[in-house]
């Protein structure tokens, strides 16, 4: 704000038009006042949008232009993608309070007033005008655009009950009741899902962006509306749902295209940022950097599978879900068993099957084979995919002489079998995993410098890793995994799979 230099809190203390003269305060508007700011944080090097990762190259020098231009801005981007939460932070680059006549509806700066009455309250108050102080944080508003949206909401119209109550004509502009955008003068406005607004409503539009005129029911006022205008759109919404008339999209003068995490790090950075896990969840549940990194895989093979909608896109809300969903299973199973403390495992992985469920659009051949066998085939290829960052790659060891998983095949082969329960106790589990000849043996010869929680997640993760490179066979029951030699389970079920519901190879 343009001032002398003097602090916050001599600021808040002016309360008349005659004082904030004094101090020889100049009206500003909200573009060129995000400009000033954005300008002076990057002379001082400081960080502009905090919290958004992966964006530090592309998304944030876009918004940064288009700030400097002084422009209106559409954030054009699938879902999940902090298109909402780009538009929140621009907050932080507003003055931390501005001056407003007080009782003003429309935020009137004092030395440019907006509404009649602050005109009124001016011409008959002079210097001795009350002048409040608006802080930052009130000047953001948000709309989602829904079908319901309409010009009143957004713009203004008539209200009767005012006409009645101050005894005016409907010939007096004082009986109209400012819609939303009126009400954000000196603020920024924004539009989420922008197509699905319809298109009468977007043509109230044009004047706003454009000229700074609205009418309402016959009135024709002319309103230089100050306002930082931001949009957000789905790529979908252009062909099922709805689309930005092409007049608005030309007002709109920068179009930023955001897009998902590029890698697994900055997938990790969003989820543990964003996943509201419990301290007593954290102090509980230990949980390994293989465990994470699958979650954020989950994902990407989502995006990348013919079974889910790419047009529709899979959110970082999906693995935010999943990350939180996981401490729970890990924390359930140790609450059965009494246990203050337990390690996370492969076979927690279960526990984030509904977050996958109600995250993901499928294609047709997806709804045919039904949600749940699509996240359990999620969670197989990224077992498989990984895998082989820990291990020898199974299809190249299969013709070696010293063979890492022989002992382990065969094992398997002899006629024994495995049965790994979801809910077993921390020493069953460990019981289970060092009675398969050759796994520990595995484990040690890879990654002995692990700690032991660790190589007893690795001996889970060589288990389904070498399930999902067909060298063992892996068939879901309901309280759990078997796991047996491949061959025989192409012949005889185990004694207890006919008693199991919903059995399937992952």
């Amino acid at each position: 704000m343009n001032c002398k230099a003097i602090s916050t809190k001599e600021l808040l203390q002016i309360n008349t038009l005659g004082a904030l003269k004094a101090t020889g305060y100049q009206p500003k508007s909200i573009k060129q006042e995000l400009r000033d700011n954005l300008i002076d944080r990057l002379h001082k090097k400081e960080q502009v949008f905090e919290g958004i990762w992966g964006y530090e190259e592309t998304v944030i020098p876009d918004i940064q232009r288009a700030i400097l231009a002084m422009h209106h801005i559409n954030l054009l981007g699938l879902r999940g993608q902090a298109k909402t939460r780009l538009a929140r932070l621009m907050v932080q680059l507003l003055d931390e309070y501005i001056p407003v006549v007080a009782g003003s509806e429309l935020n009137d700066d004092p030395l440019q007033p907006l509404s009649r009455f602050a005109k009124d309250l001016i011409a008959e108050q002079g210097d001795l005008t009350p002048i409040a102080w608006l802080p930052r944080d009130e000047r953001y508003t948000e709309k989602l655009a829904t079908p319901d949206v309409s010009v009143a909401d957004l713009v203004g119209d008539v209200d009767p009950i005012k006409a009645a109550a101050l005894k005016l004509p409907y010939s007096d502009e004082r009986i109209i009741h400012y819609g939303l955008i009126p009400r954000s003068h000196r603020c920024i406005f924004v539009i989420n899902e922008l197509p699905d607004l319809q298109a009468r409503i977007q043509v109230a539009l044009f004047n706003i962006l454009q000229e700074g005129d609205i009418q309402i029911r016959g009135f024709k006022i002319r309103l230089p509306l100050d306002i930082q205008f931001v949009f957000t759109a789905n790529p979908e919404d252009y062909t099922n749902r709805g689309s930005i008339v092409t007049p608005l999209k030309d007002r709109i003068d920068s179009q930023i295209i955001t897009h998902y995490p590029k890698s697994i790090e900055i997938s990790r950075h969003i989820t543990a940022q964003e996943a509201k896990i419990l301290q007593a969840q954290a102090q509980r549940v230990e949980i390994n950097e293989i465990s994470q990194n699958m979650i954020e895989q989950i994902a990407m093979e989502a995006r990348q599978s013919e079974y889910v909608d790419a047009k529709s896109g899979v959110s970082a809300r999906l693995t935010i879900s999943a990350y939180e969903n996981l401490y729970s299973a890990a924390e359930r199973r140790a609450l059965i068993n009494g246990e203050s403390h337990t390690y996370i495992r492969v076979s927690d992985l279960v526990g984030i099957i509904p977050s996958i469920t109600g995250k993901v659009e499928l294609v047709y051949e997806g709804e045919q084979e039904g949600p749940l066998i699509v996240a359990q085939n999620l969670i197989s290829k990224t077992l498989r995919n990984m895998f082989v960052d820990f291990f020898p790659d199974p299809a190249k060891m299969k013709k070696e002489k010293n063979n890492p998983y022989k002992k382990i095949t065969d094992w398997f082969g002899e006629g024994k079998s495995l049965d790994l329960l979801n809910d077993l106790t921390n020493d069953a589990y460990k019981n289970a995993l060092l009675g398969v000849n050759g796994l520990e043996e595995l484990i040690e010869t890879y990654h002995a410098s692990e700690k032991y929680a660790e190589k007893l997640f690795l001996m889970e993760f060589a288990l389904h890793g070498l399930a999902e490179h067909s060298l063992i066979s892996k068939n879901i029951l309901a309280t759990g995994l078997h796991f047996k030699d491949l061959l025989s389970s192409m012949f005889n079920l185990p004694d207890d799979f006919g008693q199991e519901e919903d059995e399937d190879d992952y």
